[in-house]
């Protein structure tokens, strides 16, 4: 009887570990896929908002299937990118609590779900948009490829590359609408994205100190001060950008979209001072997290739309 009772304990003991077991590799799993990241792929209704193509259901629907698309592609680069840097994540302050830099999450594993979700990403893409929307996903999935392999220790090229992944997100959207993309709507997207890229990397330059050479090399060249100027430069290009889409794009003028330049000359300067307080590392959580922009966000949404569906 005595050996019966170890034997039901020994096996209630082992079936409580494996359980545990697979609920901590399916949080290495989720964590690794970077969930709160998907809020930058919102960026795929850009284009299709200021496009006066969110009335029309079909539209909506493949830009519903676009968001999907960037968000397993997106997680998935994320795998790809967190085995490359597992060694220099273990040297960082706070990276080195990802998983697979904790050896929380085996390479294989982890490689296997990163092909899988790339591979989905795409394949979402091709049912949603056709070859137009799998060649704009297909580009992202490629940039993030490359930056995790090369780009990111160049400097500029790391920038770029960062900001293109913002574009690309919206361009997504446009191309997944079947929406014109004007002139304007470009550079905003690409100056403004430029602005969150260059301030992501200052909040870098400053947080890792004298040991941001060692961390990524891009660093050792840039300046607080140069990355100060790409700041200052691209956001001024976006606002002057902006301003001519109130006033020429697609509205014709509308009272609406230019009042709405008010908000968005405002939400840009309040991330800026957010930077300067040492905040934009993360761009998506600086946005959700301050009252102030997201007040500003919601002000610039309700003036864009009634000056675009009004």
């Amino acid at each position: 009887m005595a050996a019966e009772e170890t034997g039901r304990s020994g096996a209630q003991a082992h079936a409580n570990a494996t359980a545990s077991w697979r609920a901590g590799r399916a949080r290495a799993i989720v964590v690794t896929a970077r969930p709160r990241q998907w809020a930058k792929n919102v960026l795929v209704l850009a284009a299709p908002a200021t496009g006066s193509a969110l009335t029309d259901g079909e539209a909506l629907r493949s830009v519903a299937a676009a968001f999907v698309a960037f968000c397993l592609a997106s997680s998935g680069a994320y795998f790809i990118n967190d085995i490359v840097d597992r060694s220099a994540d273990r040297a960082h302050p706070t990276k080195r609590y990802r998983p697979i830099a904790a050896g929380e999450l085996p390479i294989r594993v982890a490689a296997v779900f990163g092909v899988g979700l790339v591979v989905a990403g795409l394949a979402v893409a091709m049912w949603a948009g056709g070859p137009p929307l799998l060649g704009v996903v297909a580009a992202y999935v490629a940039v993030a490829t490359a930056y995790t392999l090369v780009l990111r220790d160049i400097a500029l090229l790391d920038l770029a590359a960062i900001a293109s992944g913002f574009l690309l997100r919206a361009i997504g959207g446009g191309v997944a609408a079947d929406v014109d993309l004007s002139m304007w709507f470009l550079m905003v997207a690409g100056f403004g994205s430029l602005f969150l890229a260059a301030g992501k990397r200052r909040a870098e330059f400053v947080a890792l100190g004298d040991a941001r050479g060692s961390h990524r090399a891009s660093l050792h060249v840039y300046s607080e001060s140069y990355l100060r100027y790409v700041q200052y430069a691209s956001s001024t290009v976006a606002i002057g950008a902006y301003a001519q889409w109130a006033f020429e794009g697609p509205t014709g003028g509308n009272l609406w979209a230019e009042l709405s330049i008010i908000p968005f000359v405002i939400g840009v300067f309040r991330y800026a001072l957010l930077l300067d307080l040492g905040r934009g590392a993360a761009p998506e959580d600086v946005v959700l997290s301050d009252p102030a922009l997201v007040t500003l966000g919601l002000s610039w949404a309700l003036l864009v739309g009634l000056g675009v569906y009004a």
